[in-house]
């Protein structure tokens, strides 16, 4: 199985599509001084990402703009696949949008409600953050995970500060550190064959991770937006994940 890596257009081209799928001006440019502004090639290779490889199910850590794209990516794959033949999943079309902070959960909430249609469901949720040791490292991961078997995953947190606790008087909370999280980690052996995992920059993050996958994994660094992406490229595990793969293709 291959990605199929979306290609970036010019920023005025991306404006453009991106206003035709319902993010307008108001949505994209709010005054709010909140949040930061959107990366708008990243919102677009997002979305192209999961229509292109005709994701189902979306494992989000760190809720904020990719939470409102892949709400728009989900219902148009939701839409082009409905009289589909799908192969046999759970929570289809769906994502879980996992976040520390209750603030900007509520922020991604109040933005996807300014779509009044076309859009996807996303299931919220809130985990505290904390310092633990994996492999005898240290590093951070959230207290609740979603139950779900996602085939997209994107991580873009928690962040630096998000952490409460520390180890030998250890933890993240540093300005000159950077975020290492092992969620996806103890996951590992329940992704299925054909997974994707997109992290946005988090470079020391994505090391940790290569050093400690214990499965097959495919990886690309795509320099243009900083982001690095992964496929778990293994058999299938059986006539249900060869449908899917299938199904992907």
């Amino acid at each position: 199985m291959k990605i199929k890596i979306p290609k970036i257009p010019k920023n005025s081209i991306i404006l453009n599509f991106l206003h035709s799928v319902g993010l307008d001006k108001k949505i994209l440019y709010s005054k709010s001084k909140k949040v930061l502004a959107p990366n708008i090639k990243k919102l677009f290779f997002l979305y192209k990402l999961i229509i292109l490889n005709k994701r189902l199910t979306a494992l989000e850590f760190g809720t904020g703009w990719s939470s409102l794209i892949m709400s728009l990516s989900f219902y148009e794959n939701s839409k082009k696949f409905e009289k589909h033949n799908l192969p046999i999943k759970e929570n289809k079309f769906e994502i879980f949008s996992l976040d520390q902070s209750k603030k900007y959960l509520n922020i991604s909430k109040k933005r996807l409600r300014t779509l009044k249609k076309n859009k996807a469901k996303v299931n919220w949720l809130h985990s505290p953050v904390k310092m633990r040791e994996f492999n005898s490292r240290i590093c951070s991961e959230y207290n609740i995970l979603p139950l779900c078997n996602p085939d997209f995953i994107y991580l873009d947190g928690p962040g630096l500060f998000e952490v409460k606790n520390s180890i030998n008087s250890f933890s993240s909370a540093h300005k000159d550190l950077v975020p290492i999280s092992c969620d996806i980690l103890k996951i590992e052996f329940y992704l299925i064959p054909g997974t994707i995992l997109l992290v946005d920059g988090r470079k020391a993050n994505v090391e940790f991770l290569i050093k400690n996958f214990k499965r097959k994994w495919k990886y690309k660094y795509l320099k243009e937006i900083d982001q690095h992406l992964f496929l778990l490229e293994e058999k299938p595990w059986g006539k249900k994940n060869l449908q899917l793969l299938k199904f992907y293709n």
